[in-house]
């Protein structure tokens, strides 16, 4: 028995390339062995079967440190692949023979060497919901409402008019696709008169008009995780559309918008809040309450804080929703300066102001001697009586 090579070799790959370079790695190979471009190769047909061995282990994260570790012991029993003929390969492959970049080359084969047609999923939906920043911040269970079609239970969900039955489309044979040739590679598309569905609908539903689906009016509760933010998409798996020719139903999106807070504004996991205090707080201290969403908490001002200081407490924030640590509370105080003063409040400032030999204008002063002393900083202005 012929020793096994590594896998990088057959790849013709360095061991440090990332998963991408291994795709087109393997693209090439694919191209270069299918076996519909090498009909009466034996050989090449085992180098395809090779190269997709190597990229079914090379592939797979798990799968690749353990042959790193290993060799191929470290994927055999269990671990490594299992394909006991070409067919195998295009089921555990697909997606990269199926669509994308690789196109459809050659087409998707099904067993005993028919085009097979995918069926596709049903279309995503969406919908929009509007949180307080308390639900967004807690989770919430809500009632969301949203339209999408599912299968007409006239025709259900042919397409025909009952009593009636759709033909085999003539141009592709009920394949959806036609082949188009070009030197060895044959490019697979959808198929003209059909549009990929196989089939012609004659006589179509009346009540569906030929499309195998109804519009519905949907309303369901949906669980809505802590900590979601603005802007972002939950998605509820498979309460889209149905699909048109028999796979799976698509998804529903929640697109969520949090209404701005009166108090707090948030900055990811942390939320921020303005705290309004005053001169005599700021300057000797003070505990206060200040808010959060969980309810009042004791906060300390410390002596001598400014205006726009900023204070962490941890932990009162909004919680991540990946199942994080919970953000942070910032507040940022503010010096308010009142308008009004009482006697009382204004003789003890102006005392203060003695002290510290701060400038301050007199209690009553003229329009007029303002202007004076502004022409005349040296003249001496008297005040009103």
């Amino acid at each position: 028995m012929a020793e096994q090579r590594c896998y990088y070799e057959v790849l013709e790959v360095d061991r440090t390339v990332e998963k991408s370079a291994i795709d087109k790695a393997y693209r090439k190979l694919a191209i270069r062995y299918h076996p519909d471009s090498n009909r009466d190769d034996e050989d090449a047909v085992e180098k395809f079967k090779e190269a997709s061995e190597a990229y079914e282990v090379l592939s797979d994260p798990e799968k690749r440190a353990r042959y790193d570790r290993f060799g191929h012991a470290g994927v055999k029993g269990g671990g490594g692949p299992q394909f006991n003929d070409v067919e195998d390969i295009f089921d555990a492959f697909g997606d990269l023979f199926g669509g994308g970049a690789f196109g459809d080359l050659f087409g998707g084969r099904g067993r005993g060497g028919g085009r097979r047609r995918r069926a596709r999923p049903g279309a995503d939906v969406r919908c929009d919901v509007t949180l307080t920043l308390e639900e967004a911040a807690r989770g919430v269970s809500k009632e969301v409402s949203f339209s999408r079609r599912v299968k007409c239970e006239t025709c259900d969900g042919g397409g025909a008019a009952p009593g009636s039955k759709p033909e085999t489309c003539s141009t592709c044979g009920g394949q959806g696709q036609v082949i188009q040739s070009a030197g060895i590679l044959r490019v697979q598309t959808a198929c003209p008169r059909c549009h990929g569905a196989g089939q012609i609908i004659s006589t179509p539903c009346s009540d569906c008009g030929g499309q195998g689906l109804q519009s519905e009016r949907v309303q369901k509760s949906v669980d809505i995780p802590a900590g979601v933010d603005d802007g972002m998409r939950v998605r509820v798996p498979g309460e889209g559309e149905a699909s048109p020719d028999g796979g799976p139903p698509g998804d529903c999106y929640l697109f969520i918008t949090v209404q701005p807070h009166s108090l707090f504004h948030r900055d990811g996991r942390d939320l921020i809040l303005q705290l309004p205090i005053s001169y005599s707080q700021a300057a000797l201290g003070a505990e206060i309450e200040v808010p959060t969403l969980d309810g009042p908490l004791e906060f300390r001002i410390e002596p001598g804080t400014h205006s726009g200081d900023v204070f962490t407490v941890r932990g009162q924030g909004m919680p991540d929703p990946r199942g994080g640590r919970r953000g942070n509370l910032r507040v940022q105080t503010i010096i308010e300066v009142p308008k009004k003063l009482s006697e009382k409040q204004e003789q003890l400032l102006r005392e203060l102001a003695d002290l510290e030999h701060e400038s301050v204008l007199p209690q009553r002063k003229s329009f007029l001697s303002k202007l004076r002393d502004f022409f005349d900083p040296e003249s001496t202005s008297t005040p009103e009586s």
